[in-house]
């Protein structure tokens, strides 16, 4: 079996003990409930209860819509069960059901940052449990059933719709319904059918089978070529045993009356019954090239594994992560949710459905970024028999399907907040679950209004190419690749990327019309430093760092970003033979840390080993220079292991020293020093020096040597649970950006975004 068709198998197996001790450790269940708001002070208790609330109660009581504004409502869904039909394990109850309701909940925010409470209703009386949720639409944007028995689930769902103005959404049916539609217009694709003409048999009719059934009737699924079996056999017009009005709605007229006789024949077949359901006799009877989607939890009609004993040409999926293209309902409802609330849409219709399968659909054959690969160990999906659905740990998902799903609630009429600007609106989605995304969101905009010509140093490196054609995807500019064409097109066609799209050029330095003008450049900066013309030609011809640097430096590139087969020291040498310091700056580098909410510059972290007190001066001004530029308002502490002369020491002299050259200096930004990190940082601990400059918590950090930062952010990123970007390069008089070695494709084009913001 090739690589890219290995199939992606993530350790998911536990035991009854590890689950039980996951569920009991620290505090017990997996949710608990954070404030919002600070309840610091009596103030703040008098703005969030009494007399305060009495106002935002008062403009809900004259605008009911303004709950969304003044409460959670609007991004809060209830998961609510009364336990009839638990996972695969039949009616335990509702109480034994609130673990699944708190996983669905944990989900919910893990996956869309969609706040959810679980609600588990003691009554398998219909009536009852309508009435019981009917009454509580106003806590909520959003219904989610789960975990209900067939037939009720389809009255409880119907009647609930009918009566509530917010969406009602039974995920048992429709979410696994929106996955299997997902794979099965891929492998449509893959093996040449139409949707109008496929024969598909359903094995099952209970609400997750009768979901499909309709969706993909809904989607162009001619009726009659659509077969449906239960316990009892074919569902053909006629029958009368084990009847009911949802299977009578899909019979139809058929001589097969046992489910193997339904399947000879049949390009598709959906499994929503039991273990061994599809025996081999079954399966070698279907057409050349069977789609088989095995849906039984936890154990499929039949595995992947039996089907490649009986033939080696059908498509598979099943509902298990340890097999390729698991339905996973975790790939729709929180997205779906996500973009019905963010409409406010009074109901879940087939138009948004519909439009949540064409998203996922489109996502699972595009290229797979770095952190999906990550996340399933190393291996790389690709669009293919084995790659039919997105994984769930896609990044991608967040801002493909609620943005699909929105457009489709106001198309359709059921959104009462239309969204106006649906780039805008994507981009805020993947701020909500990355928070790089949130911080270098504006400078990407500009990026974007202005395009960049960014040269990829290191193109014949898989994850360069990827990160230059994400880099061109997302139109941000130009992405040169620089390299042996040959080599690049070799690496492209092993990776599955198509090069063949616009905003990527292909540079090869050997045969480059500009050589002898870099080598001319060059040699006219080294000569006096001991090098000779033949040098200049062997760094021109043989290193790719000192060819792409002299493209910035001459014109031919607004910027550059390299770094992932060479140590950055090296990379950086490289780049300061061809570019010189901006006049008048300090090279430096700068993290961006992104903790809890706070985001902080910290200076340098990769240029100056020990710096003086005038160098430490000079890294102030500049990283407080960066902060600005990146949106912020500079506060800038100058770190030390004492605050204010206690203990005293050398080494903190030398920070002191720096805050005098800033004060002769009078630059236009705060700072004071030698401080400590937690008084730079906590601003009850900064109130007890008074007399401190700071106006607030500092936001630049300046580190008095290159081994406290490097160390400081490190610990950061291991132990405090932070996002690091960088380090940052400033103070080049051309853009130029050194990424990490071994860095992922996001990491590569946020660097280029930058250089190309630095560019402009």
């Amino acid at each position: 079996m090739p690589d890219t068709e290995k199939k992606q198998r993530p350790v998911t197996s536990v035991t009854d003990n590890e689950a039980l001790e996951f569920h009991a450790m620290g505090r017990p269940g997996k949710l608990e409930i954070n404030a919002t708001k600070p309840m610091a002070t009596q103030r703040d208790l008098s703005l969030a209860y009494s007399p305060g609330v009495a106002v935002p109660v008062k403009a809900i009581a004259a605008d009911p819509a303004t709950a969304y504004d003044y409460t959670t409502r609007g991004n809060m869904v209830a998961v609510i069960s009364n336990g009839t039909a638990i996972l695969g394990l039949g009616n335990l109850g509702a109480l034994a059901s609130k673990p699944v309701m708190e996983g669905k909940s944990v989900l919910f925010k893990r996956f869309a940052d969609v706040d959810s409470i679980d609600l588990e209703v003691d009554t398998e009386n219909v009536d009852e449990f309508i009435n019981c949720v009917r009454f509580l639409g106003p806590s909520f944007g959003g219904i989610n059933l789960e975990d209900i028995k067939a037939p009720d689930c389809f009255i409880i769902e119907q009647r609930l719709r009918e009566l509530m103005d917010i969406p009602v959404f039974h995920d048992d049916q429709h979410g696994t319904a929106i996955i299997a539609a997902a794979g099965l217009i891929n492998a449509l694709e893959l093996t040449g059918r139409d949707l109008k003409t496929t024969k598909l048999v359903c094995n099952g009719a209970g609400a997750a089978a009768i979901a499909c059934v309709e969706l993909i009737k809904a989607m162009g699924f001619a009726p009659e070529n659509i077969v449906l079996c239960d316990t009892k056999g074919v569902i053909y017009q006629g029958r009368t045993e084990g009847m009911n009005q949802w299977k009578s709605a899909h019979a139809v007229k058929t001589k097969a009356r046992t489910l193997e006789e339904a399947m000879k024949g049949a390009d598709v077949v959906f499994g929503l019954s039991q273990k061994g359901a599809f025996s081999e006799t079954m399966i070698r009877s279907m057409a050349d090239r069977p789609i088989i989607f095995a849906m039984a939890n936890p154990d499929p009609e039949i595995t992947p594994e039996e089907v490649a004993r009986i033939r080696d040409d059908a498509i598979m999926a099943t509902g298990r992560s340890d097999y390729p293209n698991q339905v996973n309902n975790v790939l729709g409802f929180p997205y779906i949710f996500r973009g019905a609330l963010d409409v406010r849409a009074t109901t879940i219709n087939d138009a948004m459905k519909i439009a949540a399968v064409q998203a996922l659909a489109n996502l699972a054959r595009e290229d797979v970024p770095d952190d999906v690969v990550a996340a399933y160990q190393g291996n790389r999906p690709r669009f293919g028999a084995q790659y039919i659905i997105p994984v769930p740990f896609d990044p991608r998902l967040i801002s493909a399907i609620p943005v699909a799903v929105a457009q489709a609630a106001i198309d359709s009429g059921v959104a009462r907040k239309p969204i106006v600007d649906m780039a805008a609106y994507a981009r805020e989605l993947s701020a909500r679950r990355d928070p790089i995304a949130s911080t270098l969101a504006s400078l990407y905009e500009r990026v974007r209004r202005r395009p960049k010509r960014v040269v990829f140093a290191e193109a014949e490196e898989e994850q360069v190419m990827r990160a230059a054609m994400s880099y061109a995807n997302q139109q941000l500019g130009t992405a040169i690749l620089l390299g042996r064409e040959d080599l690049i097109h070799a690496t492209a066609e092993r990776a599955g990327i198509d090069l063949n799209r616009p905003g990527l050029e292909i540079v090869n330095a050997r045969i480059s019309t500009r050589v002898e003008a870099y080598i001319d450049y060059l040699y006219a900066r080294l000569q006096r430093k001991g090098y000779l013309h033949r040098d200049a030609q062997r760094l021109i011809h043989q290193d790719r760092n000192h060819f792409a640097a002299c493209m910035v430096a001459l014109g031919d590139a607004d910027g550059m970003v390299t770094g992932i087969t060479r140590n950055y020291s090296t990379a950086l040498e490289d780049v300061r033979r061809c570019i010189d310091m901006k006049p008048g700056h300090q090279v430096i580098g700068v993290s961006v840390a992104l903790c809890r909410g706070r985001t902080v510059f910290v200076a340098d972290t990769a240029v100056h080993d020990m710096p003086s007190a005038a160098e430490l001066a000079d890294i102030a001004v500049e990283a407080a220079g960066f902060a600005r530029r990146m949106g912020y308002q500079p506060r800038v502490a100058m770190l030390a292991y004492s605050t204010f002369g206690h203990p005293s020491g050398e080494r903190s002299e030398r920070v002191r020293e720096a805050v005098k050259i800033l004060d002769k200096r009078r630059v236009d930004f705060e700072y004071d020093g030698e401080m400590a990190a937690d008084v730079a940082l906590n601003r009850k601990v900064m109130e007890q020096y008074p007399f401190c400059r700071l106006s607030g918590p500092a936001n630049v950090l300046v580190m008095p040597a290159f081994h406290s930062a490097s160390i400081s952010t490190k610990m950061l990123q291991e132990l405090g649970g932070s996002t690091v970007i960088g380090p940052i390069l400033v103070g080049l008089d051309k853009a130029v950006q050194i990424t990490s070695m071994g860095a992922k494709d996001s990491d590569i084009v946020n660097m280029a975004a930058i250089a190309a913001y630095a560019g402009s």
